[in-house]
């Protein structure tokens, strides 16, 4: 039998080989998917915005990607993960709105993989930018990743065990 956890924005959630970790509604926000395929333990962090939150005082710190991925690594690690076993694959940044003006969605993409990369963690895919809004179903048994963009069924994205 599955779990399926449902990931809201600004939420980190992880688990183990049962679990399927869902986000939707993926706009300008990045959905990080990570994986140790050593442990089988995975994990999703929907961020909303870059950088870090500019007071201490911000309730929810995991919107934003320096405490989502933190808070990932942190979360994962509590299961047995080492943090050099962990690959990423990456999915959203899309300016759902078409806005001339919008700089969120690039600022979005330019944090989240600088702060990867500042941790040395591996993004193996990436489906990033764009004009649609997606989604994501990431079966942490398998280690495979689907996901959908505007009104399209689930496909398959990308798999850790490959």
């Amino acid at each position: 039998m599955k779990f399926i956890i449902d990931v809201q924005t600004g939420e980190v959630k992880v688990g183990r080989r049962r679990v399927i970790l869902e986000s939707r509604a993926i706009g300008s926000c990045i959905a990080v998917i990570a994986f140790d395929a050593l442990n089988m333990i995975g994990g999703l962090a929907h961020i909303m915005l870059p950088g870090k939150p500019a007071f201490d005082y911000v309730s929810k710190k995991s919107k934003y990607a320096a405490h989502a991925l933190d808070e990932l690594i942190f979360r994962m690690g509590k299961l047995g993960t080492r943090k050099d076993n962990i690959e990423t694959c990456l999915l959203g940044a899309g300016n759902v709105l078409e806005r001339t003006d919008d700089t969120i969605c690039s600022a979005n993409i330019n944090s989240v993989t600088t702060l990867l990369r500042e941790h040395a963690i591996r993004i193996q895919a990436q489906s990033l930018g764009g004009t649609q809004r997606r989604s994501v179903s990431f079966d942490v048994g398998s280690g495979n990743v689907f996901y959908s963009q505007g009104n399209s069924r689930h496909q398959f994205f990308y798999s850790f065990t490959q």
